[in-house]
């Protein structure tokens, strides 16, 4: 046999192969109680029966003006000292998000970012106002350089809230949910504000 007609069998074989569909699923009702559920996902099932919940999420950051290629890790918990050290075996890493459904109260739970690699951005994503004075007082203790979002549902409760905001030191931009955007109430915010509106 040939060269040709050596190539010429493996690819009548692997076309073949290929053009053979998968065993279709047993049909009827005990059928559809065996199928596994779909995994979850950060942005919830498509064939989900009901939408995931909106919330702050895992946000995909991007940034035009910056041109490296690097990895995104997204946590949605405080990562642990050994987390942040396990993050300098993963190629190009460049960027940590953090998003929270609520504000962390104290210090203690977020000291560990202080562990950060060298070189590798944080990112926060804050939901909600802050409970109080020391959740705000705990982003200013760390050392590690931040780029804080507070995604807020609204006009503050209280001036004291704008105030908080404004001494914190790392804190980036402040996001409104609103589904009518209003500067009404942000009037003292010395950060750049923007808007969003979620449609379901």
């Amino acid at each position: 046999m040939t060269f040709r007609s050596a190539v010429l069998v493996v690819a009548v074989l692997a076309a073949g192969c290929a053009s053979i569909p998968p065993a279709a699923p047993p049909a009827g009702p005990a059928a559809a109680d065996r199928a596994a559920p779909a995994p979850a996902t950060p942005l919830g099932s498509p064939f989900a029966e009901r939408p995931a919940a909106a919330g702050v999420g895992l946000p995909l950051l991007i940034d035009r003006s910056d041109v490296r290629i690097g990895t995104t890790v997204q946590f949605r918990h405080v990562p642990s000292p050994s987390e942040l050290h396990d993050l300098t075996l993963l190629p190009g890493v460049s960027r940590v998000v953090l998003s929270f459904d609520s504000w962390p109260r104290e210090y203690a739970p977020i000291k560990a970012l202080d562990e950060a690699p060298e070189g590798v951005e944080v990112v926060a994503v804050l939901s909600g106002w802050p409970p109080g004075r020391p959740a705000v007082d705990a982003w200013n203790y760390l050392r590690v350089p931040l780029r804080i979002i507070v995604v807020v549902p609204g006009p503050p409760p209280s001036v004291d809230d704008i105030q908080a905001l404004n001494e914190m030191r790392g804190l980036e931009r402040v996001i409104a949910q609103m589904d009518e955007p209003s500067r009404r109430g942000f009037e003292r915010l010395q950060r750049p504000l923007s808007f969003r509106k979620v449609i379901e």
